[in-house]
């Protein structure tokens, strides 16, 4: 008997929890989750992101639409294609995409993502921001240092006139290179440190290694092949470098003690910790964090900007002429071109403006991090989702741009469209709480140093090269470079 009440009663409690199992699964709601490729065991979708992440997001994009979720190994990836997806993400849901995922790179070469960059969104964060803001890059410091560079502009020109004379081809690449890296160091460190070439190359890696991808990020159990790749070697020599040569600035600025107006930024942040003791720039570790900062945005995003925006103008001879004929019309008989002339100069932000739409400096932006689960046009994202934003894809858009490849600066010409961070199709700044904060001052930077080029020199490519075969290749990193350098042949002007 005991048997056959046993038999009876195992099939009963089976259909109990069975009926149980299925009232949860029917009650429990269903994600409604983007568009996503099928995936692979363990390393998820990595295997599709190429050479050039913003290409590949952008053609899996065609396929699966403008929102669309990925999985690096175990971390899903939102991957944002379309201004109405990004205004969703950096406006109308800023405070809860504004977080930044902890990624071992950046956090072992800025001191444990101790700038204003790659820092977590929280108190640290908008006092390292604030401080940035107010003390290093408001609209009265951007001005405060036009004469530097005012100065290191004429003394660009006139490097190039002396190789012009001297030699058939001039290397426009490196220029830029220099003009930034003197111009950052005069306003963040007090003097140029240009001249010595090991400095140019520790950046030139900084910036390369910014832009790798970390196996162990994504997949922990593979964080093994980041030291037998040789990656996690390179960042560990890199960042002791840097750590070295910052120690001796903030120590030779602290000896100093310079006073009155003529401060860098070194002197600002070292007054402001010594004024604020309880403050976050007490660690003189978060003041190295925020002068890589100013360097990483400095430098190697403007000469970017100088070296496409460049190589357009030469690919586009028209385009160049109208250029030519403002700034010379503008300038007249001025010995040299100031930064009040540059705001009469409408082609030529007509064509930074495009030359930025077609060349993003960080096509992917730096990515964002969801704080909770929420909703994006309809489809469930769940909290801890990292966001990546194709702005490169975004500009490139179709349905918004006429003939989106095409160099054609005159569309913005007749319209208000502008890459501040309010018009969604054309974000190569950001937008929201972590857009840039230092875009006026490599802004000015830029325009200054176009329009004495166009000025003083007609372009031609070097080697008999046309034109419209100006190889446009890129080269990978955190910030897109030409793959090759743009050599040009000059001729002086006026």
């Amino acid at each position: 008997m005991d048997v056959l009440q046993n038999l009876l009663i195992l099939p009963l409690f089976s259909f109990i929890f069975f009926i149980i199992f299925l009232h949860k699964w029917w009650s429990t709601p269903q994600k409604n989750l983007p568009p996503s490729p099928r995936k692979l065991p363990i390393i998820g979708n990595l295997h599709q992101l190429g050479q050039y992440p913003h290409r590949s997001l952008h053609y899996l994009s065609e396929h699966y639409g403008p929102l669309m979720l990925l999985h690096f190994g175990r971390v899903p990836i939102l991957v944002i294609s379309s201004a109405d997806a990004a205004r969703e993400i950096m406006k109308n849901q800023d405070s809860i995409f504004s977080n930044r995922p902890k990624l071992s790179i950046p956090d072992r070469l800025i001191y444990g993502s101790k700038d204003v960059a790659f820092s977590p969104y929280g108190n640290y964060w908008r006092e390292m921001r604030s401080i940035c803001v107010i003390q290093l890059l408001s609209n009265k410091r951007v001005q405060f240092y036009r004469h530097v560079r005012e100065q290191e502009t004429s003394i660009m020109i006139e490097k190039i006139r002396q190789m012009g004379s001297s030699s058939l081809v001039v290397n426009l690449s490196d220029m830029f290179i220099s003009i930034t890296n003197d111009i950052i160091c005069r306003v963040a460190l007090g003097r140029k440190y240009g001249e010595h070439g090991k400095f140019k190359k520790f950046l030139e890696e900084f910036m390369q290694l910014l832009g790798e991808y970390s196996v162990g990020d994504y997949i922990p159990c593979l964080g093994w092949i980041d030291w037998v790749s040789g990656l996690n070697g390179k960042v560990e020599r890199v960042a002791k470098l840097f750590d070295e040569f910052l120690e001796g600035v903030i120590e030779e600025h602290s000896k100093q003690r310079k006073r009155g107006v003529d401060l860098d930024f070194v002197d600002i942040l070292l007054d402001f910790q010594r004024e604020n003791e309880g403050s976050s720039l007490a660690d003189d570790d978060a003041i190295k964090a925020i002068i890589l900062d100013m360097f990483a945005a400095g430098t190697d995003t403007t000469s970017s900007v100088l070296e496409w925006t460049k190589a357009e103008l030469i690919k586009n001879p028209k385009a160049l002429k109208v250029l030519q004929d403002e700034v010379r019309e503008v300038a007249k008989e001025k010995e040299e071109i100031t930064e009040d002339d540059i705001d009469k100069m409408h082609y030529l932000k007509a064509v930074i403006k495009e030359s930025l739409r077609l060349h993003s400096p960080l096509p992917t932006l730096v990515p964002r991090q969801s704080t909770q689960d929420t909703k994006v046009l309809g489809y469930d994202i769940a909290a801890g989702t990292q966001v990546v934003i194709n702005v490169w894809a975004i500009a490139r858009d179709p349905s918004f741009w006429e003939n989106p490849t095409k160099f054609h600066p005159e569309r913005f010409l007749d319209t208000n469209i502008d890459f501040r961070g309010f018009n969604f199709e054309l974000i190569p700044f950001g937008a929201g709480r972590r857009g840039c904060p230092g875009m006026a001052f490599g802004l000015a930077i830029s325009e200054l140093v176009l329009a004495k080029l166009v000025r003083k020199f007609n372009f031609g490519l070097a080697n008999g090269e046309r034109e419209e075969d100006l190889d446009m290749s890129e080269v990978k990193g955190l910030t897109v470079h030409r793959k090759f350098p743009l050599l040009v042949a000059i001729q002086h002007t006026c």
